[in-house]
């Protein structure tokens, strides 16, 4: 696949939040059983698939610190919000924060959409400016990452914000602590993240 090298629009994003347009989707049992390799790289997989942080795989891939720009932080109440269906086990009333993640140089790498029992995200998020990760770390909150859905698909808004051209890889996951749901985040990688990670498909030859 052959890097675009356009740099990213500044592209302000309205208060909606951006899934993709699934040309193709999988459910918790296709994450379980994981991808044949012809449609997702090993390499993909285990950024997408994997229970571990995306904000330090990306740290690790581009040799700089994964930042945040807070895009959007609303208070949602009790509404669907067109989220994933697990949404319905994060207590509410609900706040939504939408994120870009990227290179401290200004790359961007992922979307990020994370929805919060309102009540307690200034407990988790202490500074809203650090990635989710980071902050969690820092209050050292034991988590559990579980991958519910993938998706392979379209969102103009996303690719134009980040400079490349879909189909993108997006997944959605709860953080469970404590034995109970702290949030519900979709996240989308950017195809930039092939000059780390090769072609998202391996030839079927």
């Amino acid at each position: 696949m052959t890097i675009t090298t356009t740099p990213p629009e500044r592209v302000t994003l309205p208060t909606t939040w951006h899934p993709l347009n699934p040309l193709w989707q999988g459910d918790a049992a296709v994450v379980q059983q994981g991808l044949p390799h012809s449609k997702l790289a090993p390499t993909w997989q285990m950024l997408m698939l994997g229970d571990g942080s995306p904000t330090r795989h990306l740290q690790l891939l581009t040799g700089e610190p994964t930042e945040v720009d807070v895009i959007d932080m609303s208070a949602i109440g009790m509404d669907s919000d067109h989220a994933p269906s697990q949404l319905q086990v994060v207590p509410g009333p609900r706040l939504r924060r939408q994120v870009w993640l990227r290179t401290a140089s200004g790359q961007r790498l992922a979307y990020a959409t994370s929805w919060w029992e309102a009540s307690h995200v200034d407990e988790y998020l202490q500074n809203r400016s650090l990635p989710i990760w980071a902050s969690l770390a820092r209050l050292r909150t034991e988590l559990y990452r579980d991958v519910q859905g993938l998706y392979y698909g379209h969102s103009a808004a996303l690719e134009k914000a980040f400079g490349q051209s879909g189909p993108l890889w997006g997944r959605h996951y709860l953080f469970w602590h404590r034995g109970q749901p702290l949030t519900l985040i979709y996240e989308v990688f950017s195809p930039y993240l092939t000059k780390y990670l090769g072609s998202t498909q391996l030839d079927r030859g």
